[in-house]
């Protein structure tokens, strides 16, 4: 069941008021990557708010989760000896059945849930449908309530929670960030009917040659709800068919109690027609027409038949909607900031929670189109940035809560001027820890690197630039040289750089950016020299804590995710730096869980330098050394031509160097991913004038050798997420669905004007007209195609499909492949099965 954006505090008031000093404390799951952890922070501040205990439990991947499931979800079942209570999982289980997998749903019994209920509240896409529209104990039936909805709880319509609804029982309540309600009402529909639909198989209907059924995949089956009592076809209509059908039938299981209703009787006065004749009914209402007036009733076969199209219809919406791929929607820590808000408690802290966690998602190339590198667009009408439309108003809105939040400071009697081009290094006052816009340039912590090495290691002018040959060092070298900063001043501290440089940067950086293909690189200014009415588009955000540091959204989400993905190093003799690992002879599924032990351990050092400045600045190192990492191996890859053009994608294989330990963790493979996918990108535009896929560039396949267990970690990432081509804003969505019903309206009106002139000529031009009716069918056919194919490309166009790529490459081969982390794009493979994985991956579709 979901909970609609409008109600979205409804449960946690519920929760407040429902507590005592002798409720459990509320478990919750995480994930490991920052926008989790932001949102996992927020929430704890409101259960710390009012004094509700909580436990946080760190998720690793889908063997964490059921191990989770099993030792801390299951004892708190009633059913089990416990007290009941709230598991919350945030970035955890939202493709995937929680029911089953926490153990909530125990095969064969009655009592599920038995007063857990778990919050879910993921981005990634496409949800579980089972935990969007079930995930609830469904009522005992009755004569009155036999139906699935009917049997909902009280305050349940179709899998949405109302205002009605009485949490208490358990369940599964899916967060609804406005999705599943705007654009999920096929999938609801289809989902609802098939709970509703008995079952019957291809062997009990018998086939004859005019079955269109031939194409139908027994397997599909929708997922099973906890409690239901599985019923067959009712023992009359097994009778009525007995002579139709002497083949032996093999019962399969409904989902629903409800068998299918009989045909109904036609009561209403009129005339019905039999064997082409019409037949007068009686005139009394009252009195039951004869049987020479009634139609043949239909029988059990072609019931069955009937019902196993409409199975098939439903069954196809549901495999479209799984098919479409992986993509991102709404960050945690923006809805865990909605819920802030609707209690009251939005501040300062919970704001830049929320603004690293989003920014972390840019980071990681989670758009609306899945894991994918970003790339430039020259519609300038449309919006450049992560997310598309949908990112611009979340980031208008985070300006709009910095500006509430943050009053401008008045010295002598007046309003200080607000930020007019300067990166802020140092806090206004000894005690600020004010949150201020900024024209952040998009090159990497330039706070606390040189110039010259926050420029050379930024994505963007690795991209660019080509800073990965000689020529491409030239190039930043002239573009520095132009902006009148020599090489001496450009590497010493950014801080300690010539005031005056410091100030002019941003002009010099748009005055001269245009030459070297980096318009984007700093926020651009309308004509009149002023940003866009004070809504100051592009730009970044910034907190100080007094003067102890001063970093940007961006540094710190760099930061917390090199400590999640490398771990506190130790300083070599050498003077770099090497992570801390456990050398161990055992077998690859103990090492598996060694490491996932690991990487939780990284998690707490993460999650504590999020509100530990200093930990937080003893972590710039090691952002530093991983991104420094990133650029060696992308450089070495480019330069020695080791990525490969396959079928459906590109593919590079990082196997050998001194940082190929660093890229064993997923997400650090997928940041050298969009490193690489981004400078492929702008390479293929520069060839060929345009990129392919549809604009979206060539896919790409990193695979990193993790020696000590004998595996290859594979990501794959889309093309390219750039602007929302995906997630189109919801109005011109709806003016683009008003103007096709107003296309197909005239279209519709032609074609009646079109046969009433044939209808005029039928009697002259009878052949004529006959060949005329098929031609016009089939342009209508076509036109009906084009249109179809035309949605189509709307709706999970560009998705990134590595995942379901990945389960139907380990279905077609015996390679040997763990499917382990809530990035479906991510897989490990045995070391010798890879090239046969390679191979049959790139005959698949990668990219919706």
């Amino acid at each position: 069941m979901y909970l609609p954006r409008s109600l979205i505090s409804k449960l946690y008031t519920h929760l407040q008021n429902s507590r005592h000093p002798l409720s459990p404390p509320v478990l919750i799951l995480v994930a490991l990557e920052p926008d989790a952890l932001c949102g996992c922070r927020i929430l704890t501040r409101l259960l710390k708010h009012d004094y509700i205990p909580h436990k946080i439990q760190p998720i690793a991947g889908y063997a964490d989760l059921e191990k989770a499931g099993r030792e801390l979800v299951t004892p708190m079942m009633e059913s089990q000896g416990g007290a009941g209570g709230l598991v919350v999982c945030l970035g955890v289980g939202g493709m995937v059945d929680l029911g089953p997998l926490l153990g909530l749903e125990p095969e064969g019994e009655e009592n599920t849930y038995s007063g857990v209920e778990v919050w879910v509240m993921d981005a990634h896409r496409p949800w579980n449908l089972a935990n969007v529209f079930g995930g609830f104990r469904i009522e005992p039936s009755t004569e009155m309530s036999s139906s699935y909805q009917s049997r909902s709880p009280v305050g349940i319509t179709g899998g949405q929670i109302g205002r009605a609804y009485q949490s208490g029982k358990g369940g599964i309540v899916v967060f609804d960030d406005g999705d599943i309600e705007e654009d999920l009402g096929a999938e609801r529909d289809a989902y609802l009917a098939l709970v509703d639909m008995p079952e019957v198989g291809d062997d009990e209907l018998g086939r004859n040659s005019d079955d269109d059924d031939d194409d139908y995949d027994e397997d599909l089956q929708v997922p099973a709800h906890a409690g239901q009592k599985r019923k067959s076809w009712s023992d009359d209509a097994d009778e009525d068919s007995s002579d139709e059908d002497d083949r032996p039938r093999q019962r399969r299981r409904s989902n629903s109690s409800t068998p299918l209703p009989s045909p109904s009787r036609p009561q209403q006065r009129g005339l019905i027609s039999v064997n082409g004749n019409d037949v007068g009914m009686s005139s009394d209402p009252m009195e039951p027409p004869s049987a020479a007036q009634l139609p043949p009733a239909p029988s059990a076969r072609a019931l069955r038949r009937r019902l196993l199209r409409m199975r098939r219809e439903n069954e196809n919406v549901l495999q479209q909607y799984y098919k479409m791929g992986s993509s991102f929607s709404e960050p945690i820590s923006s809805l865990m900031y909605s819920l802030a808000s609707e209690l009251g408690r939005e501040d300062n802290d919970l704001l830049w929670l929320t603004i690293v966690g989003v920014t972390s998602m840019e980071l990681y190339g989670r758009s609306s189109a899945g894991v994918a590198a970003p790339v430039r667009v020259t519609d300038k009408s449309r919006p450049t940035g992560w997310m598309g439309v949908r990112g611009a108003r979340l980031r208008q809105l985070m300006r709009d809560e910095v500006r509430r939040l943050n009053p401008p400071e008045v010295l002598n009697g007046r309003v200080a001027p607000e930020n007019t081009g300067v990166i802020p290094t140092t806090a206004r006052n000894p005690e600020d820890t004010g949150i201020r816009l900024s024209p952040e340039p998009r090159f990497l912590l330039i706070r606390h690197w040189s110039l010259y090495d926050s420029m050379l290691h930024s994505p963007y002018l690795f991209s660019r630039l080509k800073t990965w040959s000689e020529t491409g060092i030239k190039r930043l070298h002239k573009l520095l040289a132009k902006m009148g900063v020599s090489l001496a001043q450009c590497k010493q501290s950014y801080t300690h750089m010539d005031m005056m440089l410091k100030r002019e940067l941003r002009a010099k950086l748009l005055k001269y950016g245009s030459l070297y293909n980096l318009d984007e690189m700093v926020p651009a200014v309308d004509t009149d020299g002023k940003d866009r009415a004070g809504a100051k588009d592009g730009w970044g955000f910034v907190r100080s804590w007094g003067w102890r540091a001063t970093l940007s959204a961006q540094d710190v989400g760099v930061v917390i995710g090199a400590l999640l993905e490398v771990g506190k190093h130790t300083q070599t003799p050498e003077g770099g730096f090497a992570a801390s690992q456990v050398s161990r002879d055992v077998s690859d599924d103990v090492e598996f869980a060694a490491q996932g032990e690991e990487w939780i351990t990284r998690f707490w050092d993460a999650y504590d330098a999020l509100e530990d400045i200093d930990a937080l600045k003893a972590g710039l190192p090691t952002a530093q050394f991983l991104h420094r990492a990133i650029y060696r191996t992308g450089t070495s890859l480019i330069n020695k031509k080791q990525i490969k053009h396959l079928r459906a994608f590109r593919l590079c294989v990082v196997k050998d160097g001194p940082d190929v330990a660093l890229f064993t963790h997923p997400a650090a493979l997928t940041k050298l991913s969009l490193w690489i996918g981004e400078a492929l990108a702008e390479q293929e535009r520069e060839s060929q004038g345009k990129l392919s896929h549809g604009g979206r560039g060539t896919p790409l396949v990193v695979a990193s050798l993790q020696e000590k267990r004998g595996v290859y970690v594979v990501v794959g990432t889309g093309g390219g997420g750039g602007p929302d081509t995906t997630f189109m804003d919801r109005e011109t969505a709806k003016q683009r669905q008003a103007a096709k019903a107003e296309k197909a309206k005239k279209k519709e009106q032609s074609r009646l004007a079109k046969e009433k002139i044939r209808e005029q000529k039928r009697a002259a031009r009878e052949e004529a007209e006959d060949l005329d009716t098929e031609s016009e069918g089939s342009d209508a056919s076509e036109s009906e195609d084009e249109s179809d194919e035309e949605v189509e490309h709307e709706k999970g166009y560009g998705f990134n499909r590595f995942g379901t790529a990945f389960q139907e490459v380990v279905s077609d081969t015996q390679a040997r492949v763990r499917i382990d982390s809530f990035e479906h794009c991510v897989v490990e493979v045995k070391k010798e099965d890879l090239g046969g994985f390679l191979e049959s991956l790139s005959m698949k579709a990668v990219v919706g």
